[in-house]
């Protein structure tokens, strides 16, 4: 006892740590029906911290197994487990690469890593390790535990369907006439996956003799939806969806995400979900393009085209709030958006290069006018924030040209005449060009095919040991942004007293009594306080109660002292 009296003298408090193993088990107690304030209770944690784990347990989940893999069987061989691991990371960066991915895909896939996963591992005794054969169970069960429903395409080939381009085309062409469609109320989105740190393959660093950055492509990617109409004269702020909700870059930098040129989410994968899409149809396509087209004085009528992806799923009109309802939604069919899609003719290309002019101009800039050397700078001082700047550079740089120039195989009567063959040649090599000059000035040893592949984004099959390192960054990344929101949680509650808490339960009592007493709907009045009263306030009443503990408990170890 006098250890710990002499522990609060000194002021002094050990930290406890949340093992990964509890936060797991906090998750399956929640989802068995166990609320967040009797999980607090139950492990003396505040109902922040909870909240916390809770928004987190995919993350949590992911770090010892496959994702969404709870209960397994004794059974189930250990090299299964890790192969779903890997194939999940190997899914991610096929759906970051726009890649279809099969069932029959996946199967090969899941057993060529167990293949090689096995031949790494010591012998096994004969008998005790069967062959994986990737069935249909196996499959269903996979799909099951790892929620991978929306990334999976059902049936559908690789192959082109030019017959279902030119069939898709007409008909598009007879709805425009019909509904008297202008270029600026028709819009086209897609997804494009960016891997916003990645270098060349062949870039070296000559001044240093070394591969810069270990001769591989940085994995650090991040997923942008873009969006504009026919006449090339609205861009829609574009959506980017990251794998960390709030990067340290942020609190260093002091950004405000709503001050953002994008709209900034976030989840474990960097994917656009069917969630997340809706999110930015009803917050950002929808008022924008409503204020755009009053402020042109058109009808407020709109037609946005895209592919059939996960994140776009068939009755997408009917999660529209009701003042969106002028906008409609077709579908290109399958296997014709490398044909007809606007957003892949040039337009994302386009931007990729623009994106590389501009990230190796500030390697340049930063290089030329300081000691730091490219390796140095690369590593240390090029974060999520300094991307983010130059999106915004790139996407402004795609002209009204080009924008309005990527319609021409769907909608060539709303194209203006930029002579396109010529547009098309003109436009490519110059930029391609000044990026190689860039890298050349830098001492980097690269030339256009280089720039090329930077551009490619199918093809890139990762290796079973990148696969590997990749799940490792994932991993401690994971545990890095789960313990800054828990130390963050943390240093928010201590820095609360008691009176503050106090105060301010007091000023919510008397806007309750104030808004009981001349709300004209009671019963209104009453739902939404008593919500923002369980979902808000009562987490700050756990506060107030726990520093009342924790206060009663230092008094009772000072009188223990005393008497000592």
């Amino acid at each position: 006892m006098d250890g710990v009296g002499a522990a609060r003298r000194h002021g002094t408090k050990k930290k406890q740590m949340i093992t990964v193993e509890v936060k797991k088990e906090i998750i399956q107690k929640h989802e068995g029906g166990m609320r967040v304030a009797d999980l607090a209770r139950c492990y003396n944690k505040s109902t922040s911290t909870i909240c916390t784990i809770l928004k987190k347990k995919e993350k949590i989940r992911w770090l010892d197994a496959a994702k969404g893999v709870t209960r397994v069987s004794k059974q189930r061989p250990p090299v299964l487990e890790d192969v779903e691991k890997l194939l999940l990371v190997w899914l991610n960066e096929k759906q970051l690469a726009g890649d279809i991915v099969t069932e029959n895909i996946i199967c090969e896939k899941a057993k060529a890593l167990y293949t090689d996963l096995v031949a790494r591992r010591p012998a096994v005794p004969a008998g005790n390790e069967e062959g994986f054969k990737a069935s249909r169970g196996w499959f269903y069960n996979f799909k099951r535990r790892s929620g991978i429903h929306s990334v999976v395409r059902q049936g559908e080939a690789a192959s082109l369907d030019a017959q279902a381009a030119e069939a898709f085309a007409a008909e598009f062409q007879a709805l425009i006439v019909s509904e008297c469609y202008l270029p600026q109320q028709v819009f086209n989105c897609n997804e494009t996956g960016l891997f916003w740190r990645k270098m060349p393959k062949r870039t070296y660093i000559t001044a240093e003799e070394n591969a810069l950055l270990g001769h591989k492509p940085m994995k650090d990617h991040l997923t942008l939806l873009f969006c504009a109409n026919a006449s090339g004269d609205f861009k829609v702020k574009p959506l980017l969806v990251y794998h960390s909700e709030n990067p340290r870059a942020f609190k260093k930098c002091k950004v405000q995400k709503s001050q953002l040129n994008v709209m900034w989410r976030s989840n474990s994968k960097a994917w656009v979900t069917r969630i997340l899409f809706i999110e930015w149809i009803n917050e950002v396509f929808g008022p924008a393009v409503k204020k755009y087209l009053l402020e042109k004085k058109l009808p407020l009528k709109v037609l946005l085209i895209m592919d059939n992806g996960p994140a776009h799923p068939p009755g997408l009109e009917d999660n529209l709030l009701e003042e969106f309802e002028f906008i409609k939604v077709k579908f290109l069919p399958p296997n014709t958006t490398p044909l007809l899609q606007p957003m892949d003719q040039q337009v994302i290309s386009n931007f990729k290069k623009l994106y590389a002019k501009a990230l190796f101009q500030q390697c340049f800039e930063v290089t030329d006018g300081t000691n730091l050397t490219l390796r140095e700078f690369w590593k240390n001082h090029f974060h999520i924030v300094h991307c983010l700047k130059i999106i915004n550079k790139a996407w402004d740089g795609v002209t009204k040209k080009t924008l309005n120039s990527a319609w021409r195989k769907l909608w060539s009567d709303c194209v203006l005449d930029y002579d396109l063959e010529g547009f098309a040649q003109e436009q490519e090599p110059p930029i391609v060009n000044e990026i190689v000059s860039l890298g050349t000035t830098l001492g980097l040893d690269m030339n256009e095919d280089d720039i090329q592949e930077l551009m490619e984004e199918r093809g890139q099959e990762l290796t079973t040991d990148e696969l590997m390192d990749l799940n490792l960054v994932q991993q401690q990344e994971f545990m890095k942004e789960i313990s800054s929101e828990e130390e963050e949680e943390k240093k928010m509650e201590e820095s609360l007293t008691s009176n503050e808490i106090r105060e301010m339960l007091k000023m919510w009592e008397r806007v309750q009594n104030v808004v009981e007493k001349h709300h004209p709907n009671k019963a209104v009045a009453m739902r939404a306080m008593n919500l923002f009263n369980d979902n808000a306030m009562s987490h700050f009443r756990e506060i107030l109660k726990r520093k009342q503990k924790q206060l009663s408990l230092d008094r009772f170890l000072a009188k223990l002292t005393q008497k000592s």
